[in-house]
């Protein structure tokens, strides 16, 4: 099977490495060989995140520049900073809600406009959807289940090798009992937004 390549981006604290594993793991289920490279940055300063999963025969997690399928980014800086992952035939599903890097509030260089953001990414990508996963985990119980909202975004993306119902028991089986109805509704929330788009 030719690999399914996902490039997830963000900053520390976000999610990023459990939405991976929760992805990695509902392959694993499906039968579907994964590899998967993690880069922790400053994680716990807020600094970058990313992960890259490869879904399918491959050798390498380390997905080449202008090779990523699918970039989900659950934040818009980083997901410009990521936008040499992705060709004119990659998906991208970015989060709007932006977390301003310390280092830019100090600097003679603002963090840029979400409009032009979010038009740099159209340009370079097959489809763009992007919603407020911020605002959607919040309407759904708990800010912390932004990650879910982004990998319901995900699993709405034509193309994803992986069905809702593998990756909702994933979710059981990767995330605590007691958050999982929050949890479920911010990850139906994002797939439904998605899908709509």
């Amino acid at each position: 099977m030719k690999p399914y390549n996902i490039y997830i981006s963000g900053v520390g604290g976000q999610g990023i490495i459990k939405t991976s594993t929760v992805i990695g793991e509902a392959a694993m289920k499906n039968g579907m060989p994964v590899v998967m490279s993690e880069i922790h940055g400053m994680a716990q300063r807020g600094g970058v995140v990313s992960t890259q999963l490869k879904i399918g025969d491959a050798y390498s997690p380390i997905i080449q520049e202008g090779g990523a399928d699918l970039l989900l980014a659950f934040e818009p800086m980083e997901a410009l900073r990521a936008i040499s992952q992705i060709n004119r035939e990659s998906f991208v599903v970015t989060n709007t809600s932006s977390i301003m890097p310390f280092n830019i509030t100090a600097s003679e260089n603002p963090y840029p406009e979400l409009s032009v953001i979010l038009d740099e990414l159209q340009s370079h990508s097959k489809k763009l959807f992007a919603l407020d996963a911020e605002q959607i985990a919040k309407d759904a119980g708990h800010i912390l289940s932004l990650n879910m909202v982004m990998l319901g975004g995900a699993v709405a993306v034509p193309g994803f090798p992986l069905d809702r119902e593998v990756i909702m028991e994933s979710m059981r089986e990767n995330l605590p009992e007691k958050s999982m109805p929050v949890n479920l509704k911010a990850f139906e929330e994002g797939f439904r937004v998605c899908l709509e788009k």
